[in-house]
C-alpha cells in the first residue's frame, strides 16, 4: 500500500500544477473576452516576459542579482491566478545603478501604455510631498489616493521615488495594503505591485562589492544572502528613510530587498555604447575613452566604481559628441 500511494504522489504534483496553469489560462482568457466586448481595468495589463528580459540583458549593466531577483520574482507573481498578498518590491543601491532604469521597464513590459498608463501611478518625495508640515495631509492625501485607484482596478503599479526623502511616518499609511488581508467593498488589492527606490544600504553594498574584489572573488559569486541582511539594517537604522518605524519592515512585508550593485569601468563603457546606438550613432573609441575619462571612479586608491554610476552618460556625450 505504502508502494501504491507513493507512486501515485508524482501524479498528484502534476495534477496540482496542470490545475494551476488551467486556472491562470481560464483566467486569461476571461479577460482578453472581457477586453474584446468592452472595457475593463485588466485590459491595459499585458506582461511581457520575453520583451522585459531581452530589454534587461541588453541595457541593465552590471546587475546579474536584480536582474534574475526581479523577473523570478515578477513571473511567480503575475502568474499566480490568486495571489496571496501584492507583489511589494524596494530596490537598493548607489547612484545610477539602475534602480530608476528598471522600473520604468517594468512600466512598459507589464502594461500596455508603459509610465504613461491609467493604471501606472509614479510618486516623487519632491514633486507630491515637499512640506513636512503637511504630514497629516499627506497621509489622508495618499490613503485615499491609493485606495481610490485600487478600488477602480486592483491590477495597479505604484512606483515611489527616492524613499531617502519621505517625511518619516508617511508610510504608514500603506501597511495595511501591503499585506495579505485587505479589502473593501468586495475588491481584492491582492494583484497590485508596490516597487520602493532608495539609495539607503548603497554604502553597504558597494562595501561588500569592494571587499568581494579585494578577495579576488568574481562579481557574479556574490549572493543575495550577503547583502540582504546589510540592507534590512541600513533601511531600520536610517531615520530619514520612508520605512523609519512603519513596521513595513519588521512585519517582513517587502516579498524583496533588490540589491544593485555598483558599476565599474567596464559597465560605464557599456552604457556609453548603449546611449550611442540609441542615437543611432557609432560607436567612436575617442568619445568612449573621453566619457570613461571624464568619470569619477572610487575608492581613491583601487578607483574601482563610478561614484555616479551611469546617471551622467548622457549629458557627458552630448559633451563630447
Amino acid at each position: 500500500m505504502a508502494a501504491v500511494t507513493r507512486g501515485r504522489r508524482p501524479w498528484g504534483s502534476l495534477l496540482g500544477l496542470l490545475g494551476l496553469v488551467s486556472a491562470a489560462a481560464a483566467s486569461w482568457d476571461l479577460t482578453s473576452l472581457r477586453c474584446n466586448f468592452g472595457d475593463f481595468c485588466e485590459c491595459d495589463f499585458r506582461p511581457d516576459f520575453p520583451g522585459l528580459e531581452c530589454d534587461l540583458a541588453q541595457h541593465l549593466a552590471g546587475q546579474h542579482l536584480a536582474r534574475a531577483l526581479v523577473v523570478k520574482t515578477l513571473k511567480a507573481f503575475v502568474r499566480d491566478p490568486a495571489p496571496s498578498k501584492p507583489l511589494v518590491l524596494s530596490l537598493h543601491g548607489w547612484t545610477g545603478t539602475g534602480k530608476s532604469y528598471l522600473s520604468s521597464l517594468l512600466a512598459r513590459y507589464l502594461f500596455k501604455g508603459g509610465l504613461r498608463s491609467p493604471r501606472v501611478h509614479h510618486f516623487s518625495p519632491i514633486i507630491h510631498f515637499p512640506h513636512p508640515s503637511l504630514m497629516d495631509r499627506y497621509k489622508k492625501d495618499l490613503k485615499s489616493w491609493v485606495q481610490g485607484n485600487l478600488t477602480a482596478c486592483g491590477r495597479s503599479l505604484f512606483l515611489f521615488d527616492e524613499m531617502d526623502k519621505l517625511p518619516p511616518g508617511l508610510m504608514e499609511v500603506l501597511r495595511p495594503f501591503l499585506g495579505p488581508s485587505w479589502v473593501v467593498y468586495g475588491t481584492n488589492y491582492r494583484k497590485a505591485i508596490f516597487i520602493f527606490i532608495s539609495n539607503t544600504g548603497g554604502e553597504q553594498i558597494n562595501q561588500v562589492a569592494l571587499e568581494a574584489w579585494r578577495s579576488r572573488r568574481e562579481r557574479e559569486e556574490i549572493g543575495l544572502q550577503e547583502l540582504e541582511p546589510v540592507i534590512a539594517r541600513a533601511v531600520l537604522d536610517n531615520p530619514h528613510h520612508g520605512f523609519w518605524r512603519s513596521g513595513i519592515v519588521e512585519e517582513r512585508l517587502l516579498d524583496a530587498l533588490v540589491p544593485f550593485l555598483p558599476l565599474q569601468r567596464h559597465h560605464v563603457r557599456h552604457c556609453v555604447l548603449n546611449e550611442l546606438a540609441q542615437l543611432g550613432l557609432e560607436p567612436r573609441d575617442e568619445v568612449v575613452q573621453a566619457v570613461l575619462d571624464a568619470t569619477p571612479f572610487f575608492p581613491e586608491d583601487e578607483q574601482l566604481f563610478s561614484s555616479n554610476g551611469c546617471k551622467t552618460v548622457a549629458s557627458r556625450l552630448a559633451f563630447f559628441l
